[in-house]
């Protein structure tokens, strides 16, 4: 039975994995999740729950990179506060449309905020350019956690071969 929930385990942290870079799978969350599904089943064979508690700390810090960087991104490439309010604005719409919408939302919505600022396009342009750069380097340290997150459970859970 205990090689069932490793299994489970396993597969539902590749589902993490993956989730990481779509945004219709919450990665980081189910990663904790496959985490707290073995302590529950295999309580003395699992992680422990002060793990648990750092898995938990990983997945808000995921969390706040991905609603975070874009907003980020638009400031270090000169928006204002019209522009990182836009970003943030799209990339909380782009969360809804498949892979796209978390480049496209952000960027539209920080060159919006930035003509609604009275900006030139160009530098609205520059703007939504820094949120997708922002929104990338986020997907990217976003995967870091996640991987993070898994070799985590893999190096403190004994193996049960």
């Amino acid at each position: 039975m205990e090689l069932l929930w490793w299994l489970i385990a396993i597969v539902l942290m590749a589902v993490g994995l993956i989730g990481t870079v779509l945004p219709l799978v919450p990665g980081a969350v189910v990663i904790l999740a496959a985490a707290i599904l073995h302590q529950v089943m295999l309580p003395g064979k699992s992680l422990g729950w002060w793990n648990i508690a750092g898995l938990i700390v990983l997945t808000l810090l995921s969390y706040a990179l991905e609603f975070g960087s874009g907003y980020f991104g638009a400031k270090r490439f000169g928006a204002t506060k019209w522009g990182g309010f836009g970003a943030a604005i799209g990339t909380v719409a782009g969360l809804f449309y498949p892979f796209p919408g978390l480049l496209v939302g952000p960027l539209l919505g920080a060159i919006a905020g930035e003509l609604l600022a009275g900006k030139r396009l160009v530098s609205a342009g520059r703007a939504g350019w820094g949120t997708v750069l922002g929104n990338l380097a986020g997907i990217i340290a976003k995967l870091i956690i996640a991987l993070a997150m898994v070799c985590w459970f893999l190096v403190t859970v004994p193996s049960p071969i």
